[in-house]
């Protein structure tokens, strides 16, 4: 049977496919970057039911790189997932997560209950090597055993392959599951998305729908952090050689979205603590700080409830008179002016190894979320 024989045939368990013109551009660009090997990229949109049709929808909406030191990618292997796309994935979510929350709080209901549905990750998109536009028996092994795992979350998945070097796009079968993209020399990128499912346990051609920008909704701009990463580590690292206890944790303070990156920091024996808050263009713009009362952090507390409770309590601080923010200038040298004004003592850093620095990662993440 050809491939449209088999959508329409199973069109019933295949929903219908919107992807945002910004991931198709990201592939675009992926694959020109990466011409002789594989290559390939987390996707992440919305699953919307269907209402009105009984057919679900799924809405790509971004599409995120691993980290360049964390994947394999030779001429017919691409491996991928890593601690950082994780890290991404997840703060996508909590920000799309509290901006439903704050949209109904508002209204009294969402703003356009259509998307008032959880973020997820929907699958992987892959370039293989010369015309292969169909899952190997490779890929068809791993999906089966990734929806398998019900530690997962995950009924389906969705497969996009990237191929290059195909002739220049010409009109075609608007139910086709390929779109083609013009590559300014003659030839086109083709990518041909297909979808799996517990349920079928076989890739089938999906159809897709490229939307605008406009059209759709915009995702959270990745955090500092994770985007200045040598940045984030060089922080790091002059924190715990202070022997500070610090815990980064992600946190509606209020402010503009998105979320802000806030650490809390603790000096041993100290009867405060700080809250520090940097802004999402840190460190071009200065941090922030709040003040609470201390009683210690023990072992098994959730870090985020024992921030939400410090940060009730907590003060806004002032920069100190004689204080002024550069991007040349650290967290720890900012933390040194408030303690001094604050009377917080400093102690001598212990001998042992210091305190690791945690990350959000290591916060659950709300149920609903997959």
């Amino acid at each position: 049977m050809d491939m449209i024989g088999r959508l329409k045939m199973n069109r019933s368990s295949v929903p219908n496919l919107v992807i945002a013109q910004r991931v198709v551009d990201k592939m675009a660009t992926a694959a020109k970057h990466f011409l002789q090997d594989e290559t390939g990229e987390a996707m992440v949109g919305l699953l919307v039911p269907g209402t009105r049709t009984g057919v679900d929808t799924l809405y790509v909406l971004d599409t995120i790189a691993p980290d360049e030191n964390a994947v394999v990618r030779e001429w017919a292997t691409f491996q991928q997932g890593d601690e950082r796309q994780d890290e991404l994935i997840y703060w996508l979510q909590e920000n799309w997560h509290v901006q439903r929350q704050k949209q109904r709080d508002a209204q009294g209901k969402p703003v356009l209950p259509k998307w008032d549905v959880p973020l997820r990750y929907l699958g992987d998109w892959h370039k293989q090597p010369g015309f292969m536009v169909q899952p190997s028996g490779g890929d068809l092994m791993t999906a089966q055993s990734w929806i398998d795992d019900l530690s997962n979350g995950m009924e389906f998945l969705l497969a996009p392959i990237v191929t290059l070097g195909h002739p220049a796009a010409t009109a075609g079968d608007s139910s086709a599951n390929h779109i083609s993209v013009a590559q300014g020399d003659g030839t086109a990128m083709r990518v041909d998305f297909w979808y799996i499912d517990r349920q079928a346990r076989d890739f089938y051609p999906i159809t897709p729908s490229v939307y605008p920008n406009s059209q759709l909704p915009t995702l959270a701009a990745y955090p500092w952090h994770l985007v200045n990463e040598a940045r984030f580590k060089a922080e790091s690292e002059l924190l715990e050689k202070d022997g500070l206890f610090t815990s980064l944790v992600l946190w509606d303070t209020g402010s503009a979205p998105p979320l802000d990156v806030c650490f809390l920091v603790a000096r041993v024996g100290a009867d405060k603590v700080l809250l520090i808050v940097t802004p999402p263009d840190y460190p071009t713009s200065a941090p922030k700080a709040r003040v609470s009362t201390f009683k210690g952090i023990k072992p098994d507390d959730d870090i985020y409830e024992v921030f939400g409770d410090l940060w009730r309590k907590s003060e806004p601080v002032k920069d100190p008179p004689d204080w002024s923010w550069s991007a040349g200038r650290h967290l720890i040298d900012y933390i040194f002016a408030l303690e001094d004004a604050l009377g917080i003592k400093h102690t001598p850093p212990p001998s042992t190894d210091p305190a690791p620095v945690e990350t959000a990662s290591s916060a659950p993440a709300p149920e609903e979320k997959s």
